[in-house]
């Protein structure tokens, strides 16, 4: 396999210092010499500076020692993408407390359960969503709640106006009764008033930062211990990478949600590499998204395939300026050739796509920036200092070209999962990390994944990968997303299903399975279709296949 210098530029092999941070609070103290009063981050049109990012997060920490936490207590952080997040992200992480990175979209039931796996003492969530804790927090350990609204960071008369609108106009924060709650502002007041008598703890590299919840589509969700000297090894192996490309003081696009590991991660790179990252609080919103893209001559953006897909597919889009954009990166999901292959079209750079996992904190591989190495279709080749392996069942290689399940080691593989050592016992082996995906490689050392291993359709003794009858189905024309799945067969043990949703209605059944015929083996070719207006999906657009699997069984029959 050939090594990474091979793709930089002169053939120089990276050196990556990895005590070059003492720990994550670091990356910002550096940050802040280097860059000063450049902007780090910006939302609805509010921005803020390196300076003043640390000023606030370190109002922030000394507010926590006010209400009685202390190193290695776990504060859970539930918010969309607005400034108070990183402020209490960077604020948390220098007061040595541990964030529980929590989706505000979580039903009370999965709150509950991470709430109390975690034991979280405290949380900041955003009030539109404080009815549903107001249901689990006397279940909790949560002792102290502090309730943010999206105009809190935005200051001023506009952000007054912004959540008045959003209280009593457009009426989107239920009511809620959380009695002793503080509010976000009041918090940094207080703050602000005490930081003075604060100081920093000392903050191993091998202290918990994050503890960061995985699994929830696949079975109980697990705490991921991401450790500080994890994360900024990944930010480092990454930034490495991008650097190539981006340079300090240009800007970047955050859609993907913050408390998802692939944007926490991209984030703290781009503190690193001192970029302002301008923050999308609700990317569901296309038009809105596309209005604000417009707004910026952005060089980067991240997202995950039915993001790019949905952008593709708004009108406006076309119309962005993209002559600064230098970076696209792919992640949490496959990226699908059609999708691919329009965005280059569509803004003239390549999509990079990467591979890694929540407890890889979480980048392992990336697809070589500047176009000229990228190959679609691939994940890429492993990050420096990363070793990859593809294993069979009995945890020995697999011959080149053969599939085999990914397994990884680096110094961005996590501690383990929190309190859950059987948990922990089965997917580290050996020094190795079992990802459960399945995947090739090819000769120059790329690779391509298949599939998870527990999502393999078995049909005749054939492993069909739902990936490849995906991306085949996604390049009809007439097919806006499309999930599959195995359904039982009494002949050939399973047989492919499909899930469609329609970009033209004049689609047909017929036309679909003929279209399969022509570009699938005859046992990959789906043996049902149902059309459906929409995919399930999770809140950072992974299509659910569990979901679909679910739901399908509670309406169908198989012979």
């Amino acid at each position: 396999m050939k090594p990474w210098h091979k793709y930089y530029p002169g053939g120089k092999a990276p050196n990556i210092d990895f005590s070059y941070y003492k720990n994550l609070p670091d990356v910002l103290q550096k940050a802040v010499t280097q860059y000063g009063d450049s902007i780090a981050c910006e939302n609805f049109g509010k921005q803020l500076s390196f300076s003043e990012l640390d000023r606030l997060s370190k109002d922030f920490a000394a507010f926590t020692t006010t209400i009685g936490l202390k190193k290695g207590d776990r504060i859970a952080l539930q918010m969309p993408n607005i400034l108070q997040y990183p402020i209490a992200l960077f604020g948390s992480l220098r007061a040595g407390l541990v964030v529980v990175n929590t989706n505000p979209l979580y039903t009370p039931r999965e709150m509950e359960h991470q709430f109390k796996d975690s034991g979280a003492k405290a949380v900041v969530i955003l009030a539109n969503f404080a009815h549903n804790l107001e249901k689990v927090l006397p279940d909790t350990e949560i002792v102290n709640v502090i309730v943010t609204e999206l105009g809190d960071s935005i200051g001023g008369l506009k952000g007054k106006i912004m959540n008045l609108v959003i209280n009593y106009v457009k009426k989107m924060v239920p009511k809620f009764k959380l009695p002793g709650h503080l509010k976000f502002n009041d918090a940094m007041k207080t703050g602000a008033r005490f930081k003075n008598d604060y100081s920093d703890p000392e903050i191993s590299s091998e202290d918990i930062a994050f503890l960061q919840y995985t699994g929830g589509t696949t079975g109980v969700s697990k705490g991921a211990m991401l450790t500080n000297a994890n994360l900024t090894a990944n930010l480092m192996q990454v930034d490495d990478i991008l650097k190539q490309v981006i340079k300090p003081g240009e800007v970047t696009i955050t859609p993907l949600p913050l408390y998802h590991i692939f944007a926490l991660m991209f984030t703290l790179g781009f503190v690193k590499l001192g970029l302002n990252n301008v923050l999308i609080t609700n990317p569901k919103d296309i038009s809105g998204f596309v209005k604000e893209l417009k707004k910026h001559k952005f060089t980067g953006i991240i997202g995950v395939n039915t993001l790019y897909n949905a952008l593709l597919n708004n009108p406006e889009f076309k119309n962005i300026d993209f002559s600064a954009l230098k970076l696209s990166a792919g992640g949490g999901m496959a990226i699908q050739k059609v999708v691919s292959d329009r965005w280059q079209e569509v803004t003239g750079v390549a999509l990079l796509e990467g591979y890694g996992l929540t407890e890889t904190s979480p980048v392992l591989t990336l697809n070589p920036p500047g176009g000229q190495n990228h190959r679609v279709g691939t994940i890429g080749i492993p990050i420096p200092e990363t070793e990859i392996e593809l294993m069979d069942e009995d945890g020995k290689p697999v011959p080149l070209g053969e599939p085999g399940e990914i397994c990884a080691r680096g110094p961005q593989v996590m501690k383990g999962y929190w309190q859950r050592q059987e948990a922990t016992d089965e997917v580290m082996t050996g020094g190795w990390l079992h990802t459960g995906d399945i995947g090739i490689m090819d000769e120059d050392g790329f690779f391509k994944i298949v599939d998870r291993k527990k999502e393999m359709i078995l049909v005749s003794g054939f492993n069909v990968y739902p990936n490849e009858i995906e991306n085949v189905v996604a390049s009809h024309p007439k097919v806006l997303e499309v999930g599959a799945i195995g359904v039982p067969d009494s002949r050939s043990t399973e047989v492919v299903k499909i899930f469609v949703v329609k970009r033209d209605q004049s689609l047909t059944k017929e036309e679909l399975q003929a279209y399969c015929r022509e570009n699938l083996t005859a046992y990959k070719c789906p043996r049902h279709i149902d059309f459906i207006d929409e995919l399930p999906k999770s809140n950072v657009g992974k299509v659910l296949r569990r979901i679909l699997k679910e739901n399908d069984a509670k309406v169908s029959s198989y012979g």
